[in-house]
């Protein structure tokens, strides 16, 4: 949910109800980086291009194998 906030005033009145643990209130570039380096720290998980490549070979090859024994 995005709020553009118009008034002043109705900043301190969401501030007031986050004091009350009614609202939560986040800053949306904080959570972009939050999320950017969770997918960065998996990042060394990723299967590589030759992985990729090698699993798709392989699945080709068995498919080719079934398509020709049918």
């Amino acid at each position: 949910m995005r709020i553009k906030i118009l008034n002043p005033k109705a900043e301190s009145l969401l501030k007031n109800l986050a004091d009350l643990d009614l609202i939560e209130i986040t800053d949306p570039k904080k959570e972009f980086l939050e999320l950017l380096e969770r997918l960065q720290s998996n990042a060394h998980t990723a299967p590589t291009l030759e992985e990729i490549t090698a699993e798709v070979e392989i699945v080709r090859k068995a498919r080719y194998e079934q398509e020709n024994n049918s």
